[in-house]
């Protein structure tokens, strides 16, 4: 496997161009092409010499659709290869607001979470900064995105594998994609996931990264969030909480809760009240999510009427909440199954 250019900032690709001899705006041709979604090959300003001496060295593609589901609600789901073979997902869905991508940050996963099809066959390995960057760039030029007019507005790091689990290429990532001259995508509208690795929060509240921390919570208790969570039992509800507050004081952004609805474990009035008592007057918000059922997990997501009543009790009691809208069901919107699907049939 080549090297990925997408992993290079723009002081970093004029550092390169002058390397190898070339005239130094030949940089902001290449960044702006690569922006743009363009394969190396493709950058029409650029000398067919000077592209053949980058694809000695790095990869003309480093990621590349290679299967899209649409859902009756307008969602599409990608499937992503990457250079080596190996194989991620991505899904782009359309808000009143703006349009948001969905993206991976690894192949695979060791969280190993109960709900989740990510993490059915183990982590594979890292992604790098420029992998990720990559599957927005395609998805933005398929969708007829500039760098003036941006196709995808928004970002989550919500797909297979664990952001701060991946940390510097996460790191890089963000730093990168919200860069002037670039795709240019404000960190405050992105949206960073994690199952709660404490230290790794406390580390991201020093960066300078003002994205939105958003927590895996699934349970108000301990003892139910390991059964779900194995995480859990490294980290506890109150070091996470703890956690949280600081990033608040670091960043001034208030921190979100993902709650998943599952039938039977975490979504009747006790765990709403349970949860209500935990979170009331923190500055916070509750994403209740109806689980998108995962067929090799013995799960299933709570009905609408159970889900709209868990928030309510949230509501009454004052604790900022949202049901998030359901989309992508009928495609398998949950993180992980196109994958699992794919390597099924091989």
């Amino acid at each position: 496997m080549k090297e990925i250019l997408q992993d290079l900032s723009f002081a970093e690709i004029g550092e390169l161009v002058a390397e190898t001899g070339e005239k130094r705006f030949r940089a902001a041709q290449l960044y702006h092409g690569l922006m743009q979604g363009k394969r190396i090959s493709d950058i029409s300003d650029l000398p067919k010499g000077y592209k053949a001496k980058l694809l000695e060295r790095f990869e003309d593609e480093p990621v590349k659709i290679v299967e899209t589901l649409r859902a009756s609600d307008g969602t599409e789901k990608y499937l992503f290869e990457l250079s080596d073979g190996n194989l991620i997902e991505g899904v782009f869905m359309q808000y009143k607001y703006g349009n948001t991508q969905c993206v991976s940050t690894q192949v695979g996963c060791r969280m190993n979470c109960a709900f989740c099809a990510s993490g059915l066959g183990g982590l594979v390995r890292n992604l790098t900064a420029g992998e990720i960057l990559s599957e927005i760039l395609v998805v933005n030029a398929l969708h007829g995105g500039t760098l003036q007019k941006r196709a995808v507005t928004n970002v989550v790091l919500m797909g297979s594998g664990e952001p701060l689990d991946n940390y510097e290429n996460t790191v890089k990532f963000l730093r990168n994609v919200s860069a002037e001259g670039g795709i240019g995508i404000s960190p405050r509208n992105i949206s960073l996931s994690t199952c709660g690795l404490v230290p790794k929060m406390y580390q991201l509240a020093e960066e300078g990264l003002p994205v939105n921390l958003t927590v895996s919570l699934h349970s108000p208790s301990d003892a139910e969030r390991e059964r779900i969570m194995p995480v859990a039992r490294a980290y506890k509800i109150a070091e996470i909480l703890k956690a949280c507050d600081y990033y608040f004081g670091k960043t001034g952004r208030r921190y979100i809760f993902e709650y998943s609805l599952i039938e039977g474990e975490n979504a009747d009035r006790e765990h709403a009240e349970a949860l209500a008592a935990l979170l009331k007057g923190r500055p916070c918000h509750v994403n209740l999510i109806r689980l998108n059922e995962v067929k090799e997990k013995a799960l299933s997501g709570a009905s609408e009427k159970a889900a709209y009543r868990f928030l309510g009790v949230l509501e009454k009691a004052g604790v900022s909440a949202t049901l998030r809208r359901r989309t992508g069901a009928d495609i398998g919107g949950a993180c992980g199954q196109l994958r699992a699907g794919r390597l099924k049939q091989e």
